[in-house]
């Protein structure tokens, strides 16, 4: 299955039923804790991984490693960028923004901050997933130190073209190693539920539903 049929596929289905997935299929959750959450929009995303690592540090220098992955990574991507969940700068802003659309990036997940959320909004309404917001800059407190190696963010080991799949419910991390087989079987969960909810308003009992089923 080519990236782009694993990526329109994906669009089609649950994040929750990804999430669900993801846990059969590799035996370890993929979702990201509850603080990576949406702060632009409630679009979806889907998109292969470019992962950008961050680190504290008191020189005054430009986020080099994020800034050529903005420019250099394939239209679609999803720009990831680990701080260590710090909460209290912000390592994505209105310029990198622009720099993602006129790239055609797909979104970004921060275990860090964003600002300039009003001029994302007005401006892009590009969707940012973040642990917080800050109006403080990382210069003179954190540098990038490299780009696409595993990193961590929001608990979750996020590997270079992994696709992420992230909404108003959250985010969750697809290992490109078993992405089809998750898709396939979030396609199944997906139509289960559609089945179940049915039989639950039909038979105007949970119960039941519940019963044939056994699913929650």
């Amino acid at each position: 299955m080519t990236l782009d049929e694993l990526i329109t596929g994906f669009r089609s289905v649950a994040t929750a039923s990804v999430a669900d997935a993801v846990d059969k299929i590799t035996g370890k959750g993929g979702f990201m804790d509850e603080a990576i959450k949406p702060r632009i929009n409630d679009r979806k995303i889907v998109g292969p991984a470019v992962t950008i690592l961050e680190a504290p540090s008191d020189e005054f220098v430009p986020p080099q490693h994020a800034l050529d992955a903005i420019d250099e990574s394939p239209a679609g991507s999803v720009i990831c960028i680990s701080v260590g969940g710090e909460e209290n700068v912000a390592v994505w802003g209105g310029l990198m923004t622009a720099g993602a659309v006129a790239n055609k990036h797909e979104g970004a997940i921060l275990d860090g901050g964003v600002r300039d959320i009003a001029e994302i909004r007005r401006d892009y309404d590009f969707p940012v997933f973040s642990r917080s917001v800050s109006p403080g800059t990382t210069l003179g407190r954190f540098r990038t130190y490299c780009a696409n190696e595993p990193v961590r963010i929001g608990g979750v080991i996020v590997h270079p073209g992994d696709i992420v799949v992230g909404d108003i419910d959250g985010v969750v991390v697809v290992p490109r190693l078993h992405a089809e087989a998750v898709l396939a079987m979030a396609q199944e969960i997906d139509q289960r539920e559609l089945e179940q909810a049915r039989l639950i308003i039909q038979a105007g009992s949970l119960r039941q539903g519940l019963a044939k089923y056994g699913r929650i």
